[in-house]
C-alpha cells in the first residue's frame, strides 16, 4: 500500500502551483495564443500553450466538476457538454459561486446527445481536447446501475471518440475508466496476477456472470475507446481510479458508490479495495493531458490513494456511506498486501512536475 505523506503532498502542490503559474505566465507574454502573437499550425498548439480550450463530458458531476476546477486553475478554458437545461443552469451556477466563481469568463456550456457523433462533433468544434468523464446511471437497475447502463455507456463511448476522430480541432482525449476494468479476471480474484497494474483487463464474461455492471459499462467502454483510436489514430489515454471518495461523495455520487462497491468481500479479501481522492483523479487527468505531448504519455494509468487492509478502515468507509461493514470485508481479518500499482502515473506526474519545475 502506498501512502503520500503529508510533507511529499504539500511539495507536490507546491510545484503544481508553480506549473499553472509558468503557464499563467506564458499566456500574459503572449504565447498563450488568446493574448496575441502569431497564429500556430495545430499541430504546434498543445506544445506551447496556443489553444487552451478543451471540451469536458459530465461536466457537472461529482468528478465531472473537479476535473473542470482543476483545468482551469491550470489556464484552460472549458467548454462542458449539458444534456438538459438543467445541467445548463448548473454550468452557469458554477460560474457565480464556488471555487470555480473567478473563472466565469472561461466556463462554458454547450448541449449535446452523448449518443449523437453530430451534435458530439458541434460541441467538440474548436477544442484542442476532449475529457471524457461521464457515467450513466439507471434509477430503475439494481443499485442504480442496469445492464443496459453498461450498454449505453459503451455506446456513448463509441460516439464520443468517433466524434473526436473527425473533429478537426480536436487532437487528444483523456478517459475516465475505473480499477473495476482491471481485477475481474479468470472467474474469480484468486486468480489475479502479483501485480495488478495498467496492463491488467478484466473479462466480460466473468463480469456478466457475477452481474458486475459497473465493472462490464467501464470495461467495455474503454474497449471501446481504445478500439476506435487506434483504428482512427487518436492519441487517448485513459485513467482507472479506484472508488472516488471526497468531501460528501457519497451524498453527491451514490449511485456510481454504491454501483462500485458491488463485490466488494471479494475485492477485500484479495486486497484490491482502494479508494483515491477526487481532487488527485482529476489532478491525474490534467497532468496526463499535458504529458500527452510526450510520445511516452499514454496507454492505461491506475489511480488510487488507498487500500482497505483492516477491518478498521472498512468500518470507516461503511459509516460514511451508511453501509453494514460486512458488506465491504465480511468476516475476513486483514487481507494480503496490496498487489496494486499506480508507478506509472507516479513517474508521469513526477515527471511532469521537474519539467514545470525547471521553467520557473
Amino acid at each position: 500500500m502506498r501512502i503520500l505523506r503529508t510533507s511529499d503532498e504539500f511539495a507536490a502542490e507546491l510545484q503544481e502551483f508553480m506549473c499553472a503559474a509558468v503557464q499563467r505566465r506564458k499566456d500574459d507574454d503572449g504565447l498563450g495564443g488568446a493574448r496575441g502573437g502569431k497564429s500556430r499550425n495545430l499541430e504546434d498548439l498543445d506544445s506551447d500553450g496556443g489553444n487552451r480550450l478543451v471540451c469536458v463530458t459530465g461536466g457537472v458531476s461529482y468528478l465531472g466538476r473537479a476535473v473542470v476546477e482543476r483545468l482551469l486553475i491550470h489556464g484552460y478554458s472549458v467548454r462542458i457538454v449539458v444534456a438538459s437545461p438543467e445541467e445548463e443552469e448548473q454550468v452557469r451556477e458554477m460560474g457565480i459561486s464556488g471555487e470555480t466563481a473567478s473563472f466565469n469568463n472561461r466556463i462554458s456550456a454547450v448541449m449535446a446527445r452523448l449518443t449523437d457523433i453530430g451534435s458530439l462533433i458541434q460541441a467538440f468544434d474548436g477544442c484542442f481536447g476532449v475529457f471524457h468523464t461521464s457515467a450513466f446511471i439507471d434509477q430503475a437497475g439494481i443499485s442504480g446501475y442496469s445492464k443496459s447502463m453498461a450498454e449505453l455507456e459503451a455506446k456513448v463511448s463509441e460516439a464520443v471518440i468517433e466524434a473526436c476522430t473527425r473533429t478537426g480541432s480536436v487532437r487528444k482525449c483523456v478517459f475516465t475508466s475505473s480499477l473495476l476494468a482491471c481485477i475481474w479476471q479468470d472467474g474469480s480474484l484468486c486468480d489475479l496476477p502479483a501485480v495488478v497494474n495498467d496492463e491488467c483487463w478484466s473479462q466480460e464474461q466473468v463480469c456478466t456472470q457475477k452481474k458486475l455492471w459497473y465493472a462490464l459499462g467501464k470495461l467495455k467502454a474503454e474497449k471501446a475507446a481504445w478500439r476506435i483510436a487506434g483504428e482512427k489514430g487518436l492519441k487517448l489515454a485513459t485513467i482507472c481510479p479506484a472508488l472516488i471518495t471526497g468531501p460528501d461523495f457519497f451524498p453527491r455520487n451514490p449511485t456510481s458508490t454504491l454501483a462500485y462497491l458491488k463485490g466488494a468481500e471479494e475485492m477485500y479479501g484479495k486486497g484490491v479495495l482502494a479508494t483515491v481522492d477526487v481532487k488527485r483523479v482529476a489532478k491525474a487527468h490534467v497532468f496526463l493531458f499535458e504529458g500527452m505531448n510526450r510520445a511516452s504519455a499514454s496507454g492505461r494509468y491506475i489511480c488510487f490513494d488507498n487500500v482497505v487492509m483492516c477491518r478498521h478502515s472498512a468500518e470507516k468507509l461503511a459509516k460514511v456511506i451508511g453501509i453494514n461493514p460486512h458488506k465491504l470485508c465480511g468476516h475476513s481479518g486483514h487481507p494480503p498486501s496490496s498487489v496494486l500499482s499506480d508507478k506509472k502515473l507516479l513517474h508521469l506526474m513526477s515527471r511532469t512536475l521537474t519539467s514545470c519545475s525547471q521553467q520557473t
